[in-house]
Parts: structure tokens; C-alpha cells; sequence
């Protein structure tokens, strides 16, 4: 059953806002923030005891009341709906006279004309942040864990010598060699091939 009728006295000043201690302990509302809390100061400062469930109040208004923007008061709107301190019984419509009408609300508190205090904000619990997975390659280093020793630069590059525990010698591997390892006349590569050592392609047209 809806609550009785706020009184006002003969100056005027007997309605007030009232947050029982009960509703401020929940953990729904330890969630929300100021901007959702002063929203719902200014829906239940519309509740005159009769009209929970017909509670109306635009974006354009909440956002004059509560000095912030209207998609600001929009994101309040959706906090209280979501915690579960108001329900929304019927959504933006266009009225008769083509004139279009707020949303209204119901205080989930406070009984209405269909029936008790559902108090869903009583239910609500906060929902535990997603886990951050860690990329398995996150704060690792990019240099080598070990130094590679220059036997294993030479065997690497070396294709045919698949399985070797030697560095690449000059007749199985001559590119690896620098410049200062080829012959630079014909009796330095006569000599060299005598002495059974390869030579790399520039060095044999230079011998020729």
C-alpha cells in the first residue's frame, strides 16, 4: 500500500529527505557515487508519499538541479537503475498533444500502488574486476639469456654443416671470412690451393 501523504506545516517547512541508516549500510550504496547519490536525493525530494511509481524527472532537469551536463545526468540514471535504488515503469513517450514526456520511476524503498518495498539494492553485490592475463612474454628481456660464442655464429651459417661440434673451416665455409682473407694475387691463391684451402668466387676470378 502507498505510504501516507507528506503534511506540511502552516510555514511550510515539514517535508524533508530521509536516508535510513539501513539503506546508507548497504553495499549498493557504498558503490555509487556522489553524482548518483545526489540524483536520488532529488527523485525521492518528488515523493510525496502516493506517487512512487509515477516519479518523473527528465535528463534536462536533473542535469539543472545537479548543475552537470545532460549525458552526465543520463549516466546517473543508469547507476541507480543498475544498483537497483529505482526502476524505471515507463520510458520516454511522445504525450497527446505530440509534447514529449519523461521517464518515470519507482523508488524501490518505498511501497507503491502495486504493491510492497521490493528493495532490490538490498540484493546487489559488487561484481569482482576481471582478471588481467598476463601475455606469457610480458617483462621479459629481448637480449639473449647466454652469449653465443663465435663457433656457433660460424656453424649456423654454415648450411652443409648440419650437426658439427667444430667452427666452419675456410674450404667449408669460405663467405664467412672477411676481405683480408682473400687472396689479393695469383701466387697468394696458387699457394692457398696447393695448400688444399678453398676460395670464394671473387678470389678464383681474381687467380685466373
Amino acid at each position: 500500500m502507498p505510504g501516507k501523504p507528506y503534511k506540511q506545516n502552516k510555514r511550510g517547512d515539514g517535508r524533508h529527505v530521509q536516508l535510513l541508516e539501513w539503506l546508507q549500510a548497504s553495499e549498493a550504496w557504498s558503490a555509487l557515487k556522489p553524482g548518483p547519490r545526489a540524483l536520488y536525493i532529488e527523485l525521492k525530494r518528488r515523493y510525496t508519499g502516493g506517487n512512487n511509481g509515477s516519479l518523473h524527472m527528465s535528463h534536462r532537469e536533473a542535469a539543472a538541479a545537479l548543475n552537470v551536463g545532460r549525458d552526465t545526468a543520463a549516466g546517473y540514471f543508469l547507476s541507480l537503475i543498475e544498483t537497483g535504488f529505482i526502476v524505471m515503469t515507463r520510458g520516454h513517450c511522445l504525450g497527446p498533444s505530440g509534447v514529449g514526456q519523461s521517464a518515470h520511476y519507482r523508488l524501490t524503498e518505498m511501497p507503491s500502488a502495486d504493491g510492497p518495498a521490493t528493495k532490490e539494492f538490498m540484493s546487489w553485490k559488487k561484481q569482482n574486476p576481471r582478471r588481467k592475463i598476463r601475455h606469457p612474454m610480458a617483462g621479459k628481456s629481448n637480449t639473449l639469456c647466454r652469449k653465443t660464442r663465435h663457433s656457433e655464429i660460424q656453424m649456423s651459417e654454415n648450411p652443409t654443416g648440419f650437426g658439427q661440434k667444430r667452427p666452419s673451416t675456410v674450404s667449408e665455409n669460405p663467405a664467412i671470412y672477411t676481405y683480408s682473407h682473400i687472396p689479393h694475387s695469383k701466387v697468394e691463391a696458387n699457394t692457398r690451393l696447393k695448400s688444399g684451402h678453398g676460395l670464394c668466387g671473387l678470389a678464383r676470378k681474381e687467380a685466373a
